[in-house]
């Protein structure tokens, strides 16, 4: 869908589909991939499974291959999460990581109705492991969520808009541990290959 293809991703209650609805707002494309793409299968083989895992979280590889290679439009934002991110990292040009402190992610899951992924106590708590390890979420240029949606989102554009008009950007190895990360455009962050969030 997009001549330049962006991810972003982050653990749940980052808000990744409050900026995808944002971006959508503002007359970009934005797919909400853990609503279009997402399914039940092992990470590995994309086998269907039965359950509904965190682990077995995944996207439709070839259905996000074929819509990032569609060019009619010029910006294309993938926003979700997904197990098996490091069979599809390589089409985009940059994936941002949304972040927020411990205290910001327990307030936005205590506000979860009790059907959503996340209000269970053991849901929760592996939410709180994997903010804390940064697992579960590829390498990438990570961005102060705890800010107001609509400062995030702009930060997420003139990233892309200064990577545009100086040629960086690229893309990542998809790689998740424990580095530092630098400052980056417009104040955000870049998670270095095994960065926490």
């Amino acid at each position: 869908m997009g001549v330049r293809n962006f991810l972003v991703e982050g653990v749940s209650g980052t808000g990744k589909t409050s900026v995808c609805d944002e971006l959508w707002r503002r007359g970009y494309q934005a797919i909400h991939g853990d609503r279009e793409l997402a399914y039940q299968g092992d990470p590995v083989t994309g086998v269907k499974v039965s359950g509904s895992g965190h682990e077995h979280h995944i996207w439709d590889v070839e259905q996000v291959r074929a819509l990032a290679a569609d060019d009619s439009q010029p910006l294309t934002f993938f926003c979700g999460g997904s197990r098996n991110f490091a069979m599809f990292i390589d089409l985009f040009d940059e994936v941002f990581v949304l972040d927020i402190d411990a205290e910001t992610l327990h307030r936005r899951l205590d506000r979860r109705p009790t059907d959503e992924w996340g209000s269970k106590p053991a849901e929760r708590e592996l939410i709180v492991r994997l903010h804390r390890t940064g697992e579960d979420v590829p390498a990438g240029v990570v961005v102060d969520a705890t800010q107001p949606l609509t400062q995030v989102v702009d930060q997420i554009l003139d990233h892309v808009q200064q990577a545009r008009t100086t040629g960086h950007g690229g893309h990542p190895s998809g790689t998740a541990g424990t580095g530092t990360a630098g400052t980056g455009p417009a104040g955000i962050a870049h998670r270095g290959q095994g960065a926490c969030c």
